[in-house]
């Protein structure tokens, strides 16, 4: 590696690189090591956009980043005279405004479906989450093609989030219980017993449900309502445990918890939902292996659980009743 001392591209690679280890694979940690030291010692000999882009990618890798905020800043970085770079600058400039007001459209399109949804007047207690929710889900379908998906993706995280909001700061006991109960039956007579504002968030959940079911009965002739109750009935599951861990006092052991906490971060129903939305091809097989479950979607969904008890933390100990591991 020694020849790459004064390459600052070269160290940019390698440092990026870097942050693909796997388990036991030492030389790509000695190698973020040694490029972190060398990007350091020539940051201060460096022209100006150079000396940005190492800062940016000693403060966040590329492989942390959202890709469409990350283009967002290439494009500042890469303004040079060359000719042909300045085609590509065009180019790049050009499409991110256009896929730019894709977002837009969609975004006012979500905040009325917000608005007439009843949540921010209706649920008090809830976090009013839309515009990070669309950010959260746009960072991982970005293309403008899936517009359907991405929307309806934000749908299903808002709702997420205010039935999670319920079970951890407002239901009492007895009315989750009835809740979960509730989505287990999967239907509107279910629901006549619940109090109001449980009434708006099971309905929200019912109708966007229903709605996913005849979207891919149409374009994909396959019934996916056993698979979307199984979805939701494992989220508010894992959701009533967390409580009843809270009422009665109980202190999880790292293994209960982390056993739970991969279906209540939301990772496994938000993937399905992911795959019956893209529009891609969708098997029988693909879908029974979401309900025996799957160790791609489980370590994911630990990674972002852990992650998200990392950034959380402070906040949930102060205001929140659920279990974190942190």
């Amino acid at each position: 590696m020694d020849n790459l001392r004064k390459d600052v591209a070269g160290l940019l690679s390698l440092y990026e690189a870097s942050h693909l280890a796997m388990n036991s694979e030492d030389g790509l940690e000695e190698a973020k090591s040694f490029s972190i030291k060398h990007l350091m010692s020539l940051a201060g000999k460096l022209d100006t956009n150079l000396v940005e882009q190492v800062k940016q990618s000693l403060h966040t890798p590329l492989y942390w980043r959202m890709p469409r905020l990350a283009a967002r800043k290439f494009i500042d970085l890469y303004v040079v005279d060359d000719e042909r770079c300045l085609i590509l600058s065009k180019l790049a400039k050009l499409d991110y405004n256009l896929v730019q007001c894709v977002y837009q459209k969609e975004m006012k399109e979500l905040t009325m479906w917000w608005r007439d949804s009843g949540f921010k007047e209706n649920l008090s207690f809830s976090r009013d989450r839309l515009m990070e929710n669309f950010l959260w889900v746009m960072g991982g379908i970005f293309e403008p093609q899936f517009s359907k998906c991405r929307k309806d993706l934000t749908k299903m995280v808002c709702i997420l989030t205010a039935i999670d909001d319920m079970y951890d700061i407002y239901g009492s006991l007895d009315e989750l219980e009835h809740f979960t109960d509730a989505v287990n039956r999967w239907s509107t007579e279910a629901m006549e017993d619940l109090p109001e504002y449980m009434k708006l968030c099971y309905l929200a959940m019912f109708h966007f449900g229903n709605e996913g079911v005849n979207d891919v009965l149409k374009d994909h002739g396959l019934d996916v309502l056993p698979y979307i109750k199984h979805e939701w009935t494992n989220l508010c599951g894992s959701y009533l445990l967390e409580a009843r861990w809270f009422y009665s006092g109980h202190t999880p052991t790292l293994d209960e918890y982390l056993r739970n906490a991969c279906t209540s971060i939301g990772g496994p129903i938000a993937i399905f939902h992911a795959y019956v939305l893209l529009g891609f091809p969708i098997t029988e097989d693909s879908l029974k292996s979401f309900k025996l479950g799957s160790k791609t979607i489980y370590w994911s969904s630990l990674i972002t659980r852990l992650c998200d008890d990392l950034g959380t933390s402070k906040v949930f100990a102060l205001n929140f009743q659920s279990s974190q591991t942190v």
